[in-house]
This record gives structure tokens, C-alpha cells and sequence, in this order.
């Protein structure tokens, strides 16, 4: 009998693993964005990938383990809160919701007591958004922006390390990924091709 429980938690298990990553395939990034080449899977990924799956029958195996922290064992601070939108420009709004893809659509997300624009699907990973023609100012107005984005940047990216999640800068133009990384190497920025 306890063999036969054993086993059916081992089958439940596997078939809901199997579910999770349906659904992670179902919404993965679309393909024609050209964002999917440009990002870099986790090592976390990488080596679950690299895992044999286990036996169907479970036999020999033991139920599969989550790789990270369930958001429940996160400490409480830490957690995402789905809130409102800080920003009323649409553009931005859907390229917060369209490019990492966004967890939470059509909502900004509280982590820490700080406001970031995306909780990326699938991967503990916060985004700031930048939407703004960077490459249309004059040089000085370039610089002024880029100490200005600086001081908001380093605070989200010390608030989603200190939580466990990697942070990631979302621009709309090379010409501003060149200059934020100029000023820190250190950043992790994105080119998301969105437009105003």
C-alpha cells in the first residue's frame, strides 16, 4: 500500500512538471521580436536542461525539487506585489509588458518597497524600462540623463540583488545601452527595439 502511495505522488509529480514547462513553452518570447537572441539563459536553466528527465513509471526516482525559492520562501519584503502603473505613457507601458515578457500585465511590481516595470515570466528577473528618444538629445542633455538614470538604476539594482533577483535595464536604442554602459559596465542592458 505505501509503495503504491510513493508511487502515484512520484506519477502526480512528474505529470505536474510536465505542465509547468507546457506552459513556460506556451509563453516563451516570440520568436519574430528578436529579443529571445539577445538574452542569455541563467545557469539555473542551463543545467536543468542539462538534467535527465525522470522515469515516468518512478521508479528508482524521487520527486522532482524546485531549483529556486518558491516567491512563499522569499522573505516577506522581498515577495512581488503586483501594484498600479507609475507611468500613463502606453508606448512604455507595452514595451514593460511585452519584452521580458511582463508576470503581471498591465501592472508595475513592488519588490523591496521599490517600483520596477516587469517581473520577467518564468525567470527571477526585474526590469526598468526605458522608452524615451535617448538618441535624439544633444550631448549634454545625454549626459545630464544618464546621471539622472544612474542614481534610479543603482537602487533598483541593489533592491533586486538583495532579494535574489537579477536586474535587467530595458533601452530602446543602442546609442543608450553604449552610454549607460560608459558610465558602468557593471549594468545589464537590453536593446528592446521599441519605439515611440
Amino acid at each position: 500500500m505505501g509503495a503504491v502511495i510513493v508511487l502515484g505522488v512520484v506519477v502526480v509529480g512528474f505529470v505536474i512538471e510536465e505542465a509547468l514547462e507546457a506552459y513556460e513553452l506556451r509563453h516563451a518570447y516570440p520568436e519574430e521580436s528578436g529579443t529571445a537572441r539577445e538574452t542569455k539563459p541563467s545557469s539555473r536553466e542551463a543545467e536543468a536542461q542539462r538534467k535527465p528527465k525522470p522515469d515516468p513509471s518512478g521508479q528508482g526516482s524521487q520527486p522532482p525539487v524546485p531549483t529556486e525559492p518558491s516567491e512563499r520562501a522569499r522573505r516577506p519584503e522581498c515577495r512581488p506585489i503586483p501594484v498600479p502603473r507609475a507611468s500613463k505613457d502606453a508606448p512604455h507601458n507595452a514595451c514593460a509588458d511585452r519584452v521580458p515578457p511582463n508576470r503581471y500585465p498591465g501592472m508595475d511590481v513592488s519588490v523591496g518597497g521599490v517600483r520596477f516595470d516587469a517581473l520577467q515570466v518564468g525567470v527571477p528577473a526585474l526590469w526598468e524600462i526605458k522608452t524615451h528618444r535617448f538618441d535624439q538629445y544633444s550631448s549634454f542633455v545625454q549626459r545630464m540623463e544618464i546621471q539622472k538614470e544612474l542614481k534610479q538604476l543603482n537602487k533598483e539594482r541593489d533592491t533586486a540583488v538583495a532579494c535574489g533577483y537579477e536586474f535587467i535595464i530595458g533601452v530602446s536604442t543602442q546609442e543608450h545601452k553604449e552610454a549607460l554602459l560608459e558610465a558602468d559596465f557593471s549594468l545589464n542592458v537590453f536593446v528592446t527595439g521599441c519605439s515611440r
